[in-house]
């Protein structure tokens, strides 16, 4: 969607999100096109590789365009949507002076300045890369992703498209076809993939953006008017689905890779896969295990619950036990740093818990465990595990992580050869708790049994400190009462 700059419109662009995040999934707009906005307010929600965040317009005035719809990738710097400015100029304004406004490119002009983080001015809202200064002149022979400038358009014939409310008039091509837009590459590339103009469909997105949805029906409606028909044959009629004329067999609704959906890989998604494929590659892990009699461990938890009359999780108390043992066995709480060629041995111990969210797999970190009571630890675990419920984490929580602890069996299964969170050097898993034979004092009887999973880089140790590790863990969940001495 176009503006004509004479009519004091701005284009909202997305700005960098930082760490390097160049891209993020539209989640939602909490505004429409019509709506009245005021400077720092709030108008969507994007999902970048790390957190889920809410961003906010550095323009006042009145919505005309909406550039992206929910679902669909927008980069840094791309704009988001377009605000026509309250007491903007008229259509009278001259050409030279409607340079003196802002970029109207989806990225900031080289000129543009946006307000530094201390200025009183910026709202205190903002992102890295814009702000709601007022940007600086800029050339009317500057260009930006392709869009001429006011002065370069003025001089070329042909159709020109203006902004006078919620909707606008789009300039077509040379034929009469409707051109509707799209914002996302993605939507794009999927109709290029299958032969389809994704500018000459009808959008269902807001300020009629053509979605991704668009773009499948129209595929799944082109593969129902015009089935594939083999060479040599002649297509048969059919009343209905499962029927064809003349008792023959109804024809393949198309080739099996027809009914395949593709999803990007983008996002968080993409993040974890160049993680744990790294760790895969460049660690030389090992695993070992145990399983381990849990039932005292349980018995503890009942009575510390009833002489406080406060909840514990067994997570929280098998993390106290976690701890302890790394500082029996400090070398487990290190990392690896590859570029010097050293192992970092840590003295704060940042306690990673692995979570499946909505988003998909994170490793929140409770910072300083080491220094919290049981107390403060179960406070903490629980209000990070309370936050996998949405998958909305700050960035410092999902950084600076030295030991990973990851309770899988809350998924129903036994075991598993986790992959190490770079950079860290191991990780423990936590089995489910279940009924099995067992023998005590000679005597076989039914007892609650857990498996506990320990995987190790064999850069930063041989098998002896984790095996003495993953065996004090196992006394510590068998006979709570010894770890006291190491309280």
């Amino acid at each position: 969607m176009s503006a004509d700059l004479n009519t004091g419109t701005r284009e909202f662009i997305l700005p960098d999100l930082g760490e390097g995040l160049t891209e993020a999934e539209l989640i939602s707009w909490k505004v429409e096109i019509g709506d009245e906005v005021h400077v720092d307010q709030m108008v969507v929600e994007v999902e970048s590789a790390k957190s889920v965040v809410e961003l906010p317009c550095p323009y006042a005035g009145r919505i005309v365009g909406l550039h992206a719809a929910a679902g669909d990738t927008v980069t840094a710097g791309q704009a988001l949507l377009s605000v026509a400015e309250a007491g903007a100029g008229g259509a009278g304004q001259s050409d030279a002076g409607a340079a003196e406004g802002p970029a109207q490119s989806g990225a900031m002009a080289s000129g543009d300045e946006p307000a530094a983080a201390g200025d009183e001015s910026s709202g205190g809202a903002n992102l890295i890369g814009y702000g709601t200064s007022e940007p600086k002149a800029r050339s009317s022979k500057e260009r930006s992703f392709g869009r001429k400038t006011t002065a370069s358009a003025a001089a070329e014939p042909g159709p020109t498209s203006t902004v006078s409310g919620p909707t606008s008039a789009v300039s077509g091509p040379p034929s009469d076809q409707q051109v509707s837009p799209v914002s996302s590459p993605l939507v794009r590339k999927l109709a290029k993939d299958h032969g389809i103009s994704a500018k000459h469909l009808p959008g269902s997105g807001a300020g009629g953006v053509v979605t991704r949805a668009d773009v499948l029906a129209a595929i799944e409606s082109d593969a129902t008017v015009t089935p594939h028909v083999p060479a040599g044959t002649s297509a048969t009629s059919t009343t209905g689905p499962g029927t064809a004329s003349a008792g023959l067999p109804a024809p393949a609704a198309g080739p099996a890779g027809d009914r395949d959906t593709r999803t990007p890989i983008t996002g968080l998604r993409k993040v974890v896969s160049e993680r744990l494929s790294k760790s895969r590659q460049e660690i030389p892990e090992a695993t070992i295990w145990l399983d381990v009699d849990a039932t005292e461990l349980l018995a503890t938890k009942r009575a510390l619950e009833e002489r406080t009359g406060e909840k514990y999780s067994l997570l929280s108390l098998v993390a106290r036990f976690v701890i302890a043992g790394l500082k029996k066995f400090p070398i487990l709480n290190s990392s690896i740093d590859t570029a010097a060629g050293e192992i970092v041995t840590h003295g704060d111990i940042n306690l990673g818990l692995a979570a499946q969210t909505p988003r998909g797999l994170m490793v929140p970190v409770v910072h300083g465990a080491d220094r919290m009571s049981l107390r403060q630890l179960r406070d903490s675990v629980v209000e990070t595990v309370g936050k996998a419920g949405t998958g909305r984490f700050d960035p410092a929580e999902l950084s600076g992580g030295t030991f990973t602890l990851n309770n899988y069996g809350v998924f129903g299964v036994d075991g598993s050869a986790p992959i190490i969170n770079l950079p860290e050097v191991a990780m423990l898993g936590l089995g489910r708790i279940k009924e099995r034979p067992w023998v005590v004092d000679g005597e076989l009887t039914v007892r609650k049994v857990m498996y506990l999973s320990f995987v190790f880089d064999h850069r930063a140790c041989d098998g002896a400190e984790p095996s003495q590790f993953l065996t004090f863990i196992a006394d510590c969940i068998e006979n709570p009462v010894s770890l006291l001495p190491e309280v």
